[in-house]
Parts: structure tokens; C-alpha cells; sequence
């Protein structure tokens, strides 16, 4: 009489083989909710698309002290510990040697915005100019009215080449804490490449961090620049944009070349 608890070699082999598959099948499944569950949600990416507002009725108007201060109660007791005298506080970069000898030589009319080349950032999104915001899985796009700029951040991984310097720099980003942050890098030298109004550079160091989330209806960013070339630490500015009008769509700059260079002989020019 044979055993019943022994089993014939192709009954050892077929169960061999359903384990073997119920295994996978299980590790198969687990590797799937593990997907599942470190995937992204669409809850944890947030709703920035749309037209934007950055006209002077969503801020200031850039000028040599704007967006480089912050608004403070008078009285306000500051970091270095005295109060503050006014209703804002001057947060204008910290300039090392170079910048300022920079600064001591540059002429408004050698500005390249005079033969339409872009601002870049930090500027370029204080200009007061509608901004549009659109979202696809693996980038963000950020078209400008001014300087009919656009500008990718990718969410994909990918990191930048040495074939990648240009004057908007490089921009990888990903959603975080219901923001999107951006991190650009790989600029081109820029004499104007800090802002257009104080006459200060920018290098290929330069790095720029952006922070972008909603608040109400309201779209708030935060603009953080670095450039150890010129800089003695990072400066950075809070800003926001409004809703715009229902239906408005972004106008062309269309700058003229000859009609730009023309404003440069009511300048008097710093040096004979």
C-alpha cells in the first residue's frame, strides 16, 4: 500500500510550479499597491493653472527698492533687534565688491532690454504683466506677456546638460506640501541679469528657487536668488498675482528693435 503522504515527481513538480506562480502573483500585487500608495494623488497636486494678474493691481510697480522690501508695522522689532522706523523694511540684496564695481560703472543705455532682449529672473516675474500657468503631467509651463517669454519646469527628473545654459536658466520643479517649487539653474551672464532699475549682473552661478501655492483665489509666489559672484547671501521677495478677468487672453509684446533703441537718446549717458 503506498503512502498518502508521499506524492509521485509530477505532482511535486506541478505543485512547485502553482506555488511558484501564486508567489509572483502575490509579490506582483504587493509591488502594485506599493505603487499605488507612494504614486502621487491628484489631491496632493495643486490647482495653479489659469491667467494670472501681475499688473499694478495685483503689486507695485518695480522700481530700485521694489520687490526688494517688506512690509512692516512701524515699531516692528527687526532680526538685528531695533525697531523699525517705517512701514517697510529694506530687503535689497547684499552686494559683494564685484557687483558694486559693477554697479559704479554700469550706463541705463547698454541695458539689453533696449534691443529687446528679456528680462530673466528674479525680475521677470514682478514685471507688471499677465502670467499663464499650465499644468501637464511631466511639466509646467509658464508663459509671460512680457517679453513674450516661456518658460518649462520639468517634473519629470530630468536634470540639466551642459548644452542647457541660456538666458531663462534650466527649471526642474515638483509639487510639495500643496506648492509647486521650481529650482532653475544654468543661466547665461547677464549684465541686467539681477533686475534692470539698480544696474546689477548676474552669473552662471546664479540659482533661482520659486515657491507657488494658492491662497484663496489668489496665486502667491515666493522668489529666492542666489549668485555667490555677486551676491553675499540669497535675497528674496514675496509676491502674489490675481485672478484674470474671465475670458482674457495673453497679448503679444512684439518689441520693435528700432522703436526701443530710440528712447536711449533722451538717457544722458554716465560716461562721455
Amino acid at each position: 500500500m503506498r503512502s498518502t503522504s508521499l506524492r509521485s515527481p509530477r505532482r511535486r513538480y506541478v505543485g512547485l510550479v502553482w506555488g511558484a506562480v501564486l508567489l509572483m502573483a502575490s509579490s506582483g500585487h504587493a509591488l502594485h499597491v506599493l505603487k499605488a500608495q507612494s504614486a502621487p494623488t491628484s489631491a496632493a497636486i495643486p490647482d495653479l493653472a489659469g491667467v494670472w494678474d501681475g499688473t499694478r493691481r495685483a503689486h507695485p510697480t518695480n522700481s530700485p527698492t521694489v520687490p526688494w522690501a517688506r512690509t512692516v508695522a512701524e515699531g516692528t522689532i527687526l532680526p538685528d533687534g531695533t525697531p523699525a522706523g517705517k512701514d517697510y523694511v529694506s530687503n535689497f540684496p547684499v552686494l559683494n565688491e564685484r557687483a558694486l564695481a559693477f554697479q559704479k560703472i554700469f550706463d541705463e543705455p547698454l541695458s539689453p532690454k533696449y534691443d529687446c532682449q528679456p528680462s530673466t529672473p528674479p525680475a521677470l516675474e514682478y514685471d507688471p504683466f499677465y502670467m499663464e500657468l499650465v499644468q501637464w503631467p511631466d511639466r509646467v509651463l509658464f508663459r509671460y506677456e512680457k517679453d513674450d517669454q516661456l518658460r518649462t519646469v520639468w517634473l519629470d527628473g530630468r536634470q540639466p546638460t551642459s548644452r542647457d545654459y541660456g538666458i531663462q536658466g534650466f527649471s526642474v520643479g515638483h509639487y510639495e506640501a500643496n506648492a509647486l517649487l521650481v529650482e532653475t539653474t544654468h543661466y547665461v551672464f547677464d549684465v541686467t541679469g539681477f533686475d534692470d532699475y539698480n544696474g546689477i549682473p548676474s552669473s552662471q552661478q546664479k540659482k533661482v528657487t520659486e515657491r507657488y501655492w494658492r491662497d484663496g483665489e489668489q496665486l502667491k509666489a515666493t522668489v529666492t536668488v542666489e549668485d555667490p559672484m555677486f551676491l553675499r547671501k540669497p535675497a528674496s521677495y514675496t509676491m502674489r498675482y490675481l485672478p484674470a478677468p474671465k475670458g482674457y487672453k495673453l497679448k503679444a509684446f512684439d518689441c520693435d528693435p528700432e522703436a526701443a533703441r530710440l528712447s536711449v537718446q533722451f538717457i544722458p549717458p554716465r560716461y562721455k
